[in-house]
């Protein structure tokens, strides 16, 4: 009897077996007849039928997100792409790899029809990237070809996982996948440098933006800088990144301005570049001369992009930053249009008023070699939030530079020549430059002793003669003075005479 019935079961699960086997056959069958002879608009339909008819019986939802949404490119869609980039196994047969001509990374993407497996917080999400191929009619001008029927291929991303998950992955997986996204592609990208094209100022000034890419070398920790203004720059640097919702939540943009004042060849640039190395932010040279008015200002400015520094270099010398100024000339030729011109309040708009608000995650830099010549609107905080001085060279400052450009941390020369720069007015340029005029290295720093020393004599010489010229010229504004008093008093006797001839 046992065996009757182990033989009953072996038979009908052999027939189970063989009906299934019959099932898919028919099914791939009637799939390739379909793909073969049956019109995209039917083909489309028929599948449409039988995905929804397995649909029915089965606890899995799929989702789909097109590479456009209608002409529009889908954020969604490029987040995923790369995202699942970075979830490529070692044990992927097929995938893509690029590099853009102007990109340091290689770009590695999923292939067509290929499957990636994610696991998000314990559940598992299956990912196909699905490519079709459709023909569309385009008409030319040219009468040889009137109509010309081209192929081009749809591409999207389907998104497998059960039912029961879809409000956790609209709420939550989707969100995840873009924060990353935009997180792998500021990790990944290049860093440019962003100069305006004077060619391109008269056309559409969105387009004037012209860039190339930024290989300066300069970090943090070869910055020869003091220690503690490092860190405190740092600090702020990473204090602002961490701190999106506090600026949305007290009504205010997203930025930051610096102040870098300080005499030439103290660092302002390097600094710059070490932001910009550190935060991976693109870098937008502005050159105020350039541009004719604030209408001409705003739009380049609306057209830089989040997560960027814009720097604008000596900004006390670079245009007349007055409106009082502009004003005055204005009055005192009433008779002709006023000139079209960047004036300061154009300037602070977009700093601090309603155009601040148009873009997110910005560090705005200013640099002048004379802090005292700034307009006291521009300094207030919220414009320039952090005033940050580039001294002359100190002993840190000269440590970074001994190890950076000769290899050493100490030497029994140092005392000697940190003494002489405690005293001596000299950049870190002027050092750095002294630093490679030999490879030797006793002579290299005998030879920086000699300078320093020499160095000193000139400054105080400067100053000496600064100080007689800054004393003839109050001699002689005291004089004129004099002269000017003397004149009104002789002026005033004269009309008193006048008006009492018998005095």
């Amino acid at each position: 009897m046992e065996t009757s019935s182990g033989e009953s079961k072996l038979a009908n699960a052999r027939t189970i077996v063989s009906a299934a086997a019959s099932f898919a056959a028919t099914v791939m069958l009637v799939r390739s007849i379909a793909q073969e002879f049956l019109p995209y608009d039917i083909k489309d339909y028929v599948f449409f039928g039988i995905r929804k008819i397995c649909n029915r019986f089965s606890s899995t939802a799929t989702m789909v997100v097109d590479e456009f949404n209608g002409l529009v490119y889908n954020q969604v869609y490029e987040a995923a792409e790369i995202y699942l980039g970075s979830k490529i196994s070692p044990s992927s047969q097929r995938f893509k790899v690029s590099k853009p001509e102007k990109e340091k990374e290689f770009i590695v993407t999923m292939e067509r029809n290929e499957e990636v497996v994610d696991i998000y917080n314990g559940i598992k999400f299956n990912w196909v990237l699905v490519c079709k191929q459709v023909e569309s009619t385009r008409h030319f001008h040219n009468p040889r070809d009137i109509n010309s029927t081209l192929r081009s291929e749809v591409r999207s991303f389907e998104l497998s996982f059960s039912k029961k998950h879809k409000e956790m992955v609209l709420n939550s997986y989707l969100p995840h996948i873009v924060k990353e996204a935009k997180s792998l592609k500021q990790e990944r990208k290049t860093i440019k440098l962003f100069t305006v094209d004077s060619e391109s100022m008269y056309g559409n000034l969105g387009d004037s933006w012209r860039s190339v890419n930024l290989d300066h070398p300069a970090t943090f920790e070869t910055l020869a800088l003091d220690t503690k203004l490092k860190d405190t720059i740092l600090q702020d640097l990473q204090r602002f990144l961490k701190r999106k919702d506090h600026y949305r939540k007290v009504g205010k943009a997203w930025k930051r301005g610096y102040l870098l004042y300080g005499p030439p060849g103290t660092g302002k640039s390097s600094l710059v570049a070490a932001m910009a190395n550190y935060l991976n932010f693109d870098v937008y040279d502005l050159e105020l001369t350039d541009i004719r008015c604030n209408s001409e200002l705003r739009k380049l400015l609306v057209a830089t992009a989040n997560r960027s520094i814009l720097v604008v270099e000596d900004i006390d010398c670079t245009i007349e930053l007055q409106d009082r100024m502009a004003v005055a000339r204005a009055s005192r030729f009433q008779d002709y249009p006023p000139q079209k011109q960047v004036t300061l309040s154009g300037l602070l708009n977009f700093i601090d008023g309603l155009w601040s608000s148009c873009g997110d995650e910005r560090i705005i830099v200013f640099t002048t070699n004379h802090k005292d010549k700034l307009d006291p609107a521009l300094l207030r905080p919220g414009r320039m939030d952090v005033h940050i001085h580039m001294s002359y060279c100190t002993p840190s400052a000269f440590r970074i530079l001994s190890s950076n450009y000769l290899g050493i941390k100490d030497h029994a020369l140092f005392g000697e020549i940190e003494e002489a720069i405690r005293t001596t007015e000299v950049t870190p340029a002027e050092v750095a430059e002294q630093l490679l005029r030999s490879d030797d290295l006793e002579t290299v720093l005998r030879d920086l002793i000699g300078f320093l020393k020499v160095k000193k004599i000139e400054n105080e010489e400067a100053k000496a003669i600064k100080s007689q010229a800054e004393s003839l010229t109050n001699k002689e504004a005291q004089s004129t003075a004099a002269e000017r008093v003397e004149q009104k008093e002789n002026d005033a006797e004269k009309e008193t005479r006048k008006l009492n001839p018998i005095i």
